[in-house]
């Protein structure tokens, strides 16, 4: 068998934080106030949990995780000031432990990642609570926060487990049950792999055969522009290559920190890292008013506002977009390219949702593909793009594989990005594996085409039906503004909440916009993101919802929704 596979391998493949206004202060304060709050309460209850284990005393823990869970209004609102409100202010009680809250980095307490922040906690409480047999006004959680595609109900591809059993488990190359392309594709990869085993480590930036077949993936897309496989790292999903890159460029110039500028709304992985780096986030708004685009007048403002207090060394741009849903027009990018280069900002091409794109009149570019047809000297602007199997039409959001394509570094300072990355020694090797079969699917005349191509036109088809089904039910609720869902995976609408809810959202200590979300959770059982854990310009209110439930549940969910919403504006309007 192994002689085989080197004989099909062979035949195969050869070795070929800026200033913000005041009013979006108060609005972030407001957010953060209760995101403190919460964790509070979560560490809280398990200290004492602890306690009470040590205790024996069952009795007593039930009551008190009751009170502590539910608590009044306001009794843990903190000051903005995280590093203060832990570290003097309210420090925690004296512990026998060498770590407290007290001692450690307080850019871990700062940094928040809103899709899996205080609602996700007591999304995960209701279900318990529902599987004790608590009831309800809903038998069922339906968690629209995050885009999870497996876990709403969207069945793997037949291709990318086939490959991956086969390169898992290599006895199973002798099986008839599995296609000859399948087996081939499996052994390129096994004969790339130290002993022929997916058990080994890789070389750091990943498996030479699949760099290269991500290479030829980039030209293929690009229209035959030119991909070096040396330019590819492989990465555990989108998120490390990006944190990686922030971490590279996290150094003072001119005595000044350095800033990321970020859109807004923005996916919380950039605002996170960028606190738990202690960088600077430099905030540029997205025109919801004409469809989430992308104004140079507007970027420019922002740098020339981050100039005073900090340096902007990278911009980050989120095409098709999340948590917005817009698909950015070739003119557009090419305005963002022309910023890039003159005013000397890396720019960081967060593209992995290229393949979700719905709208008939929109299509997607990528940054590369425009930068070189824009020739000299665009062509060569410093430039990382980052697509992931987490997304797209795979959804193989756990199994964690992911590139990077760095782009016109200075080949020192990419020597020492290379070097960075050795220290984790590599990424997964399934998560190559996966990579590999987002890059190198079946072609038409091979034995596993037509199975492929039928599970991935019927996702993108059923996405693209939710898409429009979700834009039509929002935009017909009292108050809501909706942009169409051209791309990625996501709804972003704006709500007016009404001024009787906001003060009853203020009592309590939250954003509006976190108070009616958990209202909708509370009510209906749907976990949705409120728009503050994504940036939105003062004064409105979103949400961010996935379109990824299936067909059936997405249509309960929206009659739930427009119910609930229904009852929210009569009762405090």
């Amino acid at each position: 068998m192994f002689k085989n596979r080197k004989i099909m391998s062979r035949m195969l493949i050869k070795p070929a934080a800026a200033t913000v206004s005041a009013a979006l202060q108060q609005q972030q304060r407001q957010q953060q106030q209760y995101v403190i709050r919460r964790w509070k309460s979560f560490l809280h209850n398990n200290s004492n949990n602890a306690n009470r284990r040590a205790a024996k005393s069952t009795a007593t823990a039930t009551a008190a995780a009751t009170t502590q869970r539910h608590g009044t209004s306001g009794d843990f609102i903190q000051p903005l000031d995280v590093r203060r409100s832990f570290s003097t202010s309210h420090k925690m009680p004296s512990s026998s432990k060498a770590l407290t809250l007290d001692n450690i980095n307080p850019n871990f307490i700062a940094m928040e990642y809103a899709v899996r922040g205080p609602l996700v906690i007591r999304a995960g409480e209701i279900e318990k609570e529902l599987e004790k047999g608590v009831k309800k006004p809903f038998d069922q959680v339906i968690r629209a926060n995050i885009g999870d595609c497996h876990a709403m109900g969207q069945q793997p591809l037949t291709f990318l487990r086939q490959l991956m059993a086969l390169t898992f488990e290599t006895r199973l190359l002798d099986s008839p049950e599995y296609p000859e392309d399948v087996k081939k594709r499996a052994c390129a990869i096994l004969n790339g792999c130290q002993g022929q085993s997916v058990g080994s480590y890789t070389d750091s930036a990943g498996l030479e055969v699949v760099r290269r077949q991500v290479a030829q993936y980039i030209e293929k897309r690009d229209g035959g522009i030119a991909s070096d496989w040396q330019d590819v790292y492989l990465t555990a999903g989108a998120s490390p290559g990006i944190k990686s890159i922030l971490s590279m460029i996290n150094s003072e110039v001119g005595c000044k920190p350095p800033g990321v500028m970020v859109p807004i709304p923005q996916y919380p992985l950039y605002s996170a890292t960028i606190s738990e780096y202690g960088m600077t986030k430099v905030d540029y708004y997205l025109e919801e008013e004409t469809g989430w685009s992308l104004g140079r007048k507007e970027l420019q403002r922002s740098y020339d506002e981050a100039k005073k207090v900090c340096n902007p060394r990278a911009l980050v741009v989120i095409n098709p977009g999340n948590p917005t849903g817009q698909v950015l027009t070739r003119e557009n990018i090419e305005e963002i390219i022309k910023f890039a280069h003159e005013n000397k900002v890396l720019l960081l091409a967060d593209e992995v949702y290229q393949d979700n794109v719905y709208d008939k009149n929109s299509k997607f570019w990528s940054f590369k593909k425009v930068a070189y047809e824009m020739g000299e000297p665009y062509r060569n602007l410093e430039m990382v793009s980052f697509l992931s199997t987490s997304k797209g039409y795979l959804g193989e959001c756990g199994i964690r594989g992911g590139y990077m394509e760095v782009l016109n570094l200075d080949p020192k300072v990419k020597a020492m990005l290379t070097k960075s990355i050795t220290a984790a020694l590599c990424s997964t090797t399934a998560g190559q594996v996966a990579v590999s079969a987002l890059v190198n699917p079946p072609q038409p005349g091979e034995p596993s085409y037509d199975l492929y191509k039928k599970e991935r036109d019927g996702i993108l088809a059923a996405l693209k039906e939710r898409a429009e089904l979700v834009h039509k039910a929002l935009n017909s609720f009292e108050g809501y503004k909706v942009n169409p869902v051209q791309g990625a995976m996501y709804v972003f609408p704006q709500i007016e909440i009404p001024p009787k809810a906001i003060e009853a959202a203020k009592a309590k200590g939250m954003a509006p916009d976190v108070f009616y979300a958990f209202e909708l959770l509370e009510t209906s059982g749907i976990c949705i993101v409120p728009g503050s854990g994504f940036g939105q310009k003062p004064g409105t209110w979103h949400f961010r919802s996935t379109i990824l439930p299936q067909t059936d549940k997405l249509k309960l969910m929206m009659e739930k929704f427009r119910v609930f919403h229904a009852e929210f504006m009569k009762k405090y309007k």
